[in-house]
């Protein structure tokens, strides 16, 4: 059985019905795995409610300002933190529950030895301690992160971005702390413009991959086999957070690499010969038929 972590609540980050991400993301991807043939495989969890202890988390990895700007714009009825970024009146406590969500995942992971996926929005990877950005309010994968090394048995964490864009919050967040590597495979040139091959981190604790548009499964997988692989191997991680971004698709609007649903199912594989203990958590990917079967491709690989 594979964990699914997901609330309707999530689909009450409403923004303009033009804005790329939208509540029916997550709709779509429900709707497929639900009526998928591995169905009964799947365990569908509400993550826990908000609590104060919580933000404890949150702040660990952002600043007072941020939060409190972003709980400003959503109780003021919605607003924008930048011209990608609309906040609604219910985005702050959506983007908590979030949070908890890959909190939950992470509980969810080490219990089990086994992965989990969380189905969640609003997406984090672009938001850093100060600042949200590219869609993203707080870091849901360094949160989790930081979260996971109070817990016993868990000394390294490693997180996989394969979203098409540079999580360069993330980055940001965790290349000072020896304890986390940061693995990024991310389109260039593309937003948000990071994400630089030389940068190593403070302890070559960070791997960025640079692809150039119009690449496919022909580019992808030498790296995968060459240079991922390796790098997190290597750093022998306790657990293995993925920022699932599925924006590298080739239908995808946002993007320009031209990778099928499939593929993901490969890198899956890929990522459980390094461990078990895996995390999926939803990032980008806005073309919703193929978003939904990359979804779907990402659990079977779990499930085989």
């Amino acid at each position: 059985m594979l964990p699914v972590i997901y609330s309707d609540e999530f689909l009450d980050h409403k923004i303009s019905p033009y804005h790329p991400e939208k509540p029916e993301r997550l709709t779509a991807i429900v709707e497929v795995l639900k009526n998928a043939e591995l169905t009964e495989k799947i365990t569908w969890l509400n993550p826990t409610p908000v609590t104060k202890n919580l933000m404890q988390w949150i702040e660990k990895v952002h600043t007072t300002t941020h939060i409190q700007r972003i709980q400003g714009i959503s109780n003021n009825g919605g607003g924008h933190l930048d011209g990608d970024t609309p906040i609604s009146h219910r985005s702050y406590d959506v983007a908590l529950l979030a949070v908890s969500a890959w909190l939950d995942g992470v509980n969810e992971v080490l219990t089990r030895n086994n992965p989990a996926f969380v189905l969640a929005r609003p997406p984090g990877h672009h938001a850093e301690s100060d600042m949200g950005m590219g869609f993203c309010l707080f870091s849901n994968a360094a949160i989790s992160a930081e979260y996971a090394l109070t817990l016993p048995g868990v000394n390294r964490v490693a997180i996989l971005d394969w979203d098409v864009h540079h999580g360069n919050g993330t980055q940001s967040i965790v290349e000072t702390n020896s304890q986390i590597a940061y693995c990024s495979l991310h389109q260039s040139p593309a937003y948000p413009g990071t994400g630089k091959a030389s940068e190593q981190g403070f302890h070559n604790n960070v791997l960025n991959l640079p692809i150039l548009p119009d690449s496919d499964i022909t580019v992808y997988q030498p790296l995968w086999e060459e240079k991922i692989i390796p790098f997190l191997t290597n750093f022998h991680p306790d657990l293995l957070i993925v920022s699932a971004g599925y924006d590298a698709l080739e239908d995808d609007p946002l993007a320009a690499i031209n990778l099928q649903p499939e593929d993901f199912g490969l890198f899956t594989q890929y990522c459980l010969n390094i461990t078990p203990k895996i995390l999926f958590g939803l990032e980008g990917g806005y073309d919703l038929p193929t978003l939904s079967k990359s979804v779907l491709c990402t659990i079977q690989a779990c499930l085989i």
